[in-house]
């Protein structure tokens, strides 16, 4: 798939002799939501760093919507309608909610008062507008990450990488953002690639699921997949209720 999608082709990253990861392909298309798995140190955020331009590639390639975007710096991917988020939120903390959004907008071309009006209008379309005069540095953690979804999706990109956004919260706030994705895909359109530990999460959300392990793609496929997978239950060290199915355990 090449049109309406956000490609990794044979991508291949090494550090002084040691691969982070090697010969990765995977795809993420437009409105639907694509999930990125594997143990810690597998290569995930290595693998969305080189997808958003952090990391440039030792070979391989990166294309989106049909166009060879492999080495370009990430506010030139912004401005292009790559969008992503940080494992540790980056918010400017000194900030007001509202500023954050808006500091994006005016990055991304807008006049400041277009780039008010549209943080707002954000912010109360993520019923979060009750946040916009608080100051960034304060707000609790799933607020935090809540922000910086929002700040992500400030002139609504084609494509969104949430780096470990559930990670800290309940399950009930888990399932909270699992929704939030869904109208994401659903009202905008955009695609999003959903990095995440909380693997109940990514099988309960997602249409097609890759999982890395030691910097190789090891399985993909949809959710049903994954979770009957022996070779997944063995990345994960035998911790097969990482790969069960929610409610597994109540017999559901």
């Amino acid at each position: 798939m090449a049109e309406g999608a956000l490609l990794a082709r044979a991508v291949t990253v090494s550090f002084d002799g040691l691969t982070a990861l090697s010969d990765v392909s995977l795809s993420v298309p437009r409105s639907r939501i694509t999930g990125l798995i594997g143990p810690n140190g597998a290569g995930k955020t290595t693998a969305v760093n080189v997808l958003s331009g952090f990391q440039l590639p030792s070979s391989g390639e990166v294309v989106m919507d049909g166009e060879d975007v492999t080495g370009l710096k990430p506010h030139v991917l912004r401005r292009r309608g790559l969008a992503r988020t940080f494992q540790g939120g980056r918010l400017f903390k000194d900030l007001s909610v509202l500023d954050n959004l808006e500091v994006t907008g005016i990055g991304l071309g807008l006049t400041r008062r277009e780039a008010a009006r549209k943080a707002a209008e954000m912010l109360d379309w993520m019923g979060i507008g009750r946040l916009a005069g608080q100051e960034a540095g304060g707000l609790p953690y799933t607020d935090e990450r809540r922000v910086a979804i929002g700040r992500a999706l400030m002139e609504e990109p084609g494509y969104l990488l949430l780096d470990e956004p559930a990670a800290g919260m309940s399950e009930l706030e888990a399932a909270e953002l699992g929704r939030l994705a869904q109208r994401i895909v659903r009202e905008m359109g955009c695609g999003i690639l959903l990095i995440e530990h909380n693997v109940a999460l990514v099988l309960e959300i997602c249409e097609e699921v890759f999982v890395l392990d030691s910097g190789r793609i090891i399985e993909t496929g949809p959710p049903a997949a994954i979770r009957a997978s022996e070779t997944v239950r063995h990345a994960y060290m035998g911790t097969a209720a990482d790969v069960e199915p929610v409610g597994a355990e109540a017999g559901v």
